[in-house]
C-alpha cells in the first residue's frame, strides 16, 4: 500500500474543513472515497455504534465495503469489531486464512477481501466507531501505514464533532450521544463481565448485547443493572 504524505495531508485538511451544514452522511461517504485514493487500497467503510452500542454500516466506499461492514455486524466479529470493543487498531493480513474470525471468513469467502485492517474513530474521547479498510490481495500493515490510517480515522472524528455541534448530524446524533453517555457503564459491564466469566473483550461485549437484544432492553441499562446486581437480566446469575 502507497501512501502519497503530500496528498494525505491536503486531504485531512480540506476534509476537516467541511462544511458542517453538509448532509453528514454524503460526507462521510466522501470520506471513504478520499481514503480509497489517497492509499490506493481496494475499498474501506464506516461504521458507527447505534443505541444498542453495535457498530453498523453508515458509509463506504464500495458494494463490497458495504458487505464486509454488514458481515461484521452480523456475525459480532472481525477485525473492525475487535478495533470497537477494543479501542485499538487490529489488522488481519488475510481474512480467508485468519484462525480467530471463522464466521466473518465463510461470510466474506465469495468477495476479494483478503487483509482488512480495523481503526477506532473516537469522539469526545469515546470510541464510537471504526474506519474499515481493505485489500484485495494478503498484505502485511506495516506500522507507517497504521499510524497513516489512524491520522485518517481522525477526520471522521472532526465531520462527526462538527455536525454534532452545528445540529446536523440528523438520525446519528442520537446514536452518538448515547454512545457517549453510556460508554463508560459498557466497559465497566464488560470488565466485570471478563473477570467473573473469564472472558475476552469481545465476547464479554456479544454477552451484554445478547442480554440486551432478548429484553429488549437497552444495553447501556443492561450494563448498569449488571454492575448493580451482578446478574444479568434473565440470564440468571453470573459467578
Amino acid at each position: 500500500m502507497s501512501i502519497d504524505a503530500e496528498a494525505l495531508g491536503a486531504s485531512l485538511q480540506r476534509l476537516a474543513r467541511a462544511d458542517p451544514d453538509t448532509d453528514v452522511l454524503a460526507t462521510l461517504r466522501q470520506v471513504t472515497r478520499a481514503c480509497a485514493d489517497i492509499f490506493t487500497i481496494t475499498g474501506c467503510g464506516i461504521m458507527i455504534s447505534d443505541e444498542q452500542n453495535v457498530p453498523h454500516y453508515v458509509a463506504a466506499s464500495d458494494e463490497t465495503g458495504r458487505i464486509l461492514e454488514k458481515a461484521e455486524s452480523e456475525t459480532r466479529q472481525g477485525p473492525c469489531t475487535e478495533a470497537y470493543v477494543k479501542d485499538q487498531v487490529v489488522a488481519s493480513s488475510d481474512l480467508r486464512t485468519d484462525q480467530r474470525w471463522p464466521e466473518l471468513a465463510v461470510a466474506m469467502a465469495d468477495r476479494d477481501v483478503r487483509a482488512v485492517l480495523g481503526v477506532p474513530v473516537r469522539l469526545a474521547g469515546a470510541v464510537v466507531g471504526t474506519l474499515d479498510v481493505y485489500l484485495d490481495r494478503p498484505h502485511d500493515w506495516d506500522d507507517l501505514e497504521r499510524a497513516a490510517l489512524c491520522r485518517y480515522g481522525a477526520v471522521i472524528e472532526a465531520v462527526l464533532a462538527s455536525a454534532m455541534a452545528a445540529h446536523t448530524a440528523g438520525e446519528l446524533a442520537s446514536q452518538l450521544q448515547y454512545a457517549l453517555d453510556y460508554r463508560i457503564s459498557i466497559e465497566r459491564g464488560i470488565g466485570y463481565l471478563m473477570a467473573s466469566e473469564r472472558l475476552d473483550a469481545v465476547e464479554a461485549f456479544n454477552r451484554l448485547r445478547q442480554a440486551a437484544r432478548s429484553t429488549r432492553t437497552k444495553i447501556g441499562a443492561v450494563a448498569d443493572e449488571l454492575l448493580r446486581t451482578g446478574r444479568l437480566p434473565e440470564l440468571g446469575p453470573i459467578r
